[in-house]
């Protein structure tokens, strides 16, 4: 008899970083290590499971962005060269290292992994990992959905309902080019909600969304269910409510499972302990330190002396806190049960990348945790679309304005570091409105321009480069990305108000940002 259900939901996404003009991209290491730390570490955990027999179910959001680059032939290109530089630093690590006890074991490790890596990727996969996703989707292992185009913080955008509905339409287009099938569910980007929402993403056919825990219980009415059932915003749209529990015991810096001493340490790399000389060959042209993925520490405590890393123990160690992860669900859904109609439903949502990019041993805690599940029939493992095929009616409540970031609200997008983002992207916006209205029936070198116009002010409303200058990592680079944005937008303007198009600079920008083939400028059109 089930007592209750888990819902694991992981969001794969990264902001669209792609650079032809250069032979090597410093910020293109972010898809090819999310790949080789995450992307692919998770595929060979559905394939073990699914070689065993083990009925595990996940929900999975693939963000166009995303989506973008894993097809895109010239950065899975790079990601094999990638590859081979990590092989030949594994090759120089192993002769430096290879003698001692514990760090030629990790050399040799982290060998091993890339070697894996690479044969996975060029060889049983074929560069092609949206196949491999779209092979668990169809045997019903894996559910996909989208999320916002550019991950764009939508309450920013609440203003301008056509900014809102381009960014699902460009979604919802792009997840049926990559799997052939309409999304049944939408991830909010950042889990970011305001009160109407629902109405743009319904008028989609979109069925369900997550909302964070703070938002969806203080909604109108409050949720009677708590946050163990979804709720239908007024529009009919099942709104999922994220656990408190699930969320802190695998996402606080402070009391997550993450931060446990015999796991390894994120921040230790050889990148910022050795020689940069020794360094140089095997990192981009201009030898800036950064992270190699070749890390030796545990994260011991809040000390800088630290102990050598060992994968025994730490693999020990996830297999233990699966297991107290499913312990606490079971007693979360015990107390709760005598207040319900239905079984407790609890929804985990977190970004796919803290599995094995941020925390190593997250793929060997999700797949522990998933055997442990298969043996105890007590709690069910289900995707968010099956819940509602079993449950399809929710009390209706509208959440109310939330995001998961820093304070509940949208403090981490709109603050003295980043507020001048919005401004400029909003104009976009409305500019970008505009030329739709203006030309609505272009064909063949307007309407490629035109279709480039949507593509760039879709680019400037990422959230994601407001995230890292608030936080000053990369910041330079992610004020770059938003400027040279809203700069190509502008000239797209300009060029045709003066009814003028200079075809070669078009060329080169749609090849550099060459997403959304598909792409209809239209969508910016005002809805009658």
């Amino acid at each position: 008899m089930e007592s209750g259900y888990l819902a694991l939901v992981l969001n794969a996404h990264l902001p669209f970083v792609r650079r032809p003009d250069y032979p090597r991209f410093l910020e293109e290491r972010w898809l090819f290590e999310a790949l080789s730390e995450s992307y692919l570490p998770l595929l060979r955990l559905f394939r073990r499971l699914d070689a065993d027999l083990v009925p595990f179910r996940l929900t999975l959001a693939v963000s166009p962005t995303l989506e973008a680059m894993l097809g895109d032939k010239l950065l899975g290109e790079r990601y094999l060269s990638y590859l081979d530089t990590q092989l030949a630093l594994a090759a120089a690590e192993e002769a430096r290292v290879g003698s001692d006890p514990a760090f030629g074991k990790l050399a040799r490790l982290y060998s091993a992994l890339y070697r894996e890596d690479r044969e996975d990727f060029a060889e049983r996969y074929a560069g092609d990992v949206l196949g491999a996703l779209d092979y668990y989707y169809k045997r019903g292992r894996v559910e996909l959905i989208t999320s916002g185009a550019t991950h764009a913080f939508l309450p920013l955008y609440r203003d301008l309902p056509e900014a809102v509905s381009a960014q699902v339409e460009t979604a919802i287009v792009s997840h049926r080019r990559a799997f052939g099938k309409h999304p049944a569910g939408f991830w909010m980007p950042q889990l970011g909600w305001y009160p109407g929402l629902g109405d743009i993403l319904k008028s989609y056919n979109v069925q369900y969304t997550v909302a964070g825990t703070r938002g969806a219980l203080l909604g109108l009415p409050v949720p009677e269910r708590g946050s163990f059932a979804p709720v239908q915003s007024p529009s009919g749209l099942a709104v999922f409510i994220r656990d408190a529990g699930a969320t802190t015991a695998v996402w606080s810096d402070t009391e997550g499972y993450p931060g446990d001493p015999v796991y390894r340490d994120f921040y230790r790399d050889i990148g910022f302990d050795l020689d940069p000389a020794y360094l140089a060959p095997y990192l981009e042209e201009g030898g800036a330190r950064t992270f190699t993925g070749f890390k030796y520490w545990s994260v011991t405590g809040r000390t800088a002396d630290k102990l050598p890393y060992d994968p025994s123990a730490a693999a020990a160690r996830a297999a233990e806190h699966a297991e107290l992860f499913l312990s606490e669900r079971r007693a979360a859904a015990a107390a709760a049960a005598g207040l319900m109609d239905r079984p407790p439903l609890m929804v985990c949502p977190y970004d796919a990348e803290l599995f094995g990019h941020w925390w190593f041993e997250g793929p060997a805690w999700l797949e522990a945790l998933f055997r442990r599940a298969a043996e105890d029939p007590s709690l069910r493992l289900l995707s968010l679309g099956e819940y509602l095929k079993l449950y399809p009616e929710s009390q209706t409540s509208e959440p109310e304005f939330s995001s998961w970031g820093d304070g509940g609200y949208g403090e981490a997008w709109l603050d003295g570091s980043n507020d001048w983002v919005y401004r400029h992207s909003a104009k976009a916006v409305e500019r970008m409105s505009e030329l739709a209205e203006r030309f609505p029936e272009e064909s063949g070198l307007r309407e490629r321009i035109l279709n480039q116009a949507a593509r760039e002010v879709l680019l400037a409303m990422c959230s994601d480069w407001s995230l890292l200058m608030r936080a000053g990592r990369s910041s330079a680079f992610a004020r770059a990305q938003v400027e040279d944005a809203i700069s190509s937008f502008g000239r797209i303007y300009d060029m045709l108000c003066a009814n003028t198009v200079s075809t070669e600079w078009l060329t080169r920008l749609e090849k550099r940002n060459n997403l959304f083939p598909d792409i209809n400028y239209r969508i910016f059109r005002k809805k009658r």
